[in-house]
């Protein structure tokens, strides 16, 4: 069965975990997977990704996204 929230707009969803690496500014902290706009059927519990305390990098203990801080443009 087709998921009713996803299926008449499936456009305004990304593919989970589409790309393993997600770059994240310090202007989007605090981190959380799923990001907003992830698909639904495919959710886990929201968690907080501790990027800025793991030197730059820490993984989601759910679906293995690995998220990467980078310096924000001036």
């Amino acid at each position: 069965m087709t998921n009713p929230d996803t299926a008449s707009h499936p456009q305004d969803f990304d593919t989970p975990n589409q790309e393993r690496v997600i770059r994240v500014h310090h202007s989007d902290l605090p981190i959380h997977c799923p990001m907003p706009g992830a698909s639904l059927w495919d959710s886990h519990p929201r968690v907080y990704i501790p990027v800025e305390e793991n030197g730059g990098r820490a993984q989601c203990i759910y679906c293995g996204a690995i998220y990467e801080l980078v310096e924000d443009e001036e």
